[in-house]
């Protein structure tokens, strides 16, 4: 039976970040029941406090406010006293939903995540998607969708369901590479949950390589999301290429990246 060493998983992740995050995220698909359990609750934490490093948007673009707090995040206690009081005076359990913390402020924005879970999908490249989950459910709390495909689709998270964001991160940790990839149709999804939302800026997050070897031509799709934003992974065999090409084709922002800890920086790039 496997054990998991949070202690020395911490020590790992300040050594090296993604070989913590990659391994985390093999754990939570190992065949040990109790291990996997284990790594699974404490992935979301895990993966939010790496989401949150070097994420700063752009200047100008927002402002630090106060916001709904999410787990990983400090509690702003200052905006949380309305909440804190009663419940101490009261003598009962506080309600995570009654607590603030700081985020960047912006103008409404509705983001739908889409991610490639094509082929094999294990260690790093689901630690990358992990990280990217975390991050859009930092950036866009109250207003995002995640959706994994292959040959087919499916909504981890829709558009304005309430869903914690380490339960998010969880269940996709819980998926493996699976099929073929249809790209149009992920695309075509990710249209459909952004028009449950009433923002005036609806972002389409692309987590692939641009390949597409099932459904229709995915240039079409693309051309029919409002924004485009692309995440390709590089390194060993990926080049980014065709992730390129299609970003370049439907005039979206692009970025690479080379493991989970790349993430912030490469969406903070795209996403002012």
């Amino acid at each position: 039976m496997g054990v998991l060493d949070e202690q020395a998983l911490n020590d790992l992740e300040r050594r090296d970040p993604d070989a913590a995050l990659t391994l985390l995220a093999e754990m939570s698909g190992a065949t040990d029941e109790r291990l996997r359990r284990r790594a699974r609750a404490i992935a979301g934490r895990i993966m939010l406090r790496a989401a949150s490093r070097r994420g700063v948007p752009r200047p100008g673009v927002g402002r630090i406010g106060s916001m709904r707090w999410q787990p990983g995040v400090d509690i702003d206690v200052d905006e949380s006293m309305d909440a804190l009081l009663p419940a101490a005076i009261a003598g009962r359990a506080l309600d995570a939903e009654d607590l603030r913390g700081p985020g960047w402020i912006r103008p409404a924005t509705a983001v739908a995540l889409v991610i490639d879970r094509s082929g094999s999908m294990g260690g790093e490249r689901m630690a990358t998607a992990a990280v990217a989950a975390a991050a859009v459910a930092l950036r866009a709390a109250d207003d995002y969708s995640v959706i994994a495909f292959g040959s087919g689709v499916r909504t981890l998270k829709a558009q304005r369901q309430p869903m914690g964001a380490e339960r998010v991160v969880a269940d996709l940790l819980a998926l493996r590479g699976h099929g073929r990839t249809d790209l149009a149709a992920a695309l075509r999804a990710a249209v459909t949950q952004l028009n449950e939302s009433a923002a005036p800026r609806r972002i389409t997050l692309l987590l692939s390589d641009g390949r597409a070897t099932a459904g229709d031509d995915p240039v079409a799709a693309a051309r029919a999301v409002d924004e485009l934003l692309v995440l390709a992974p590089v390194g060993g065999d990926e080049t980014g290429a065709q992730a390129s090409s299609l970003a370049r084709t439907v005039g979206a922002r692009y970025a690479e990246v080379t493991g989970p800890h790349s993430i912030p920086a490469a969406i903070a790039a795209i996403w002012p």
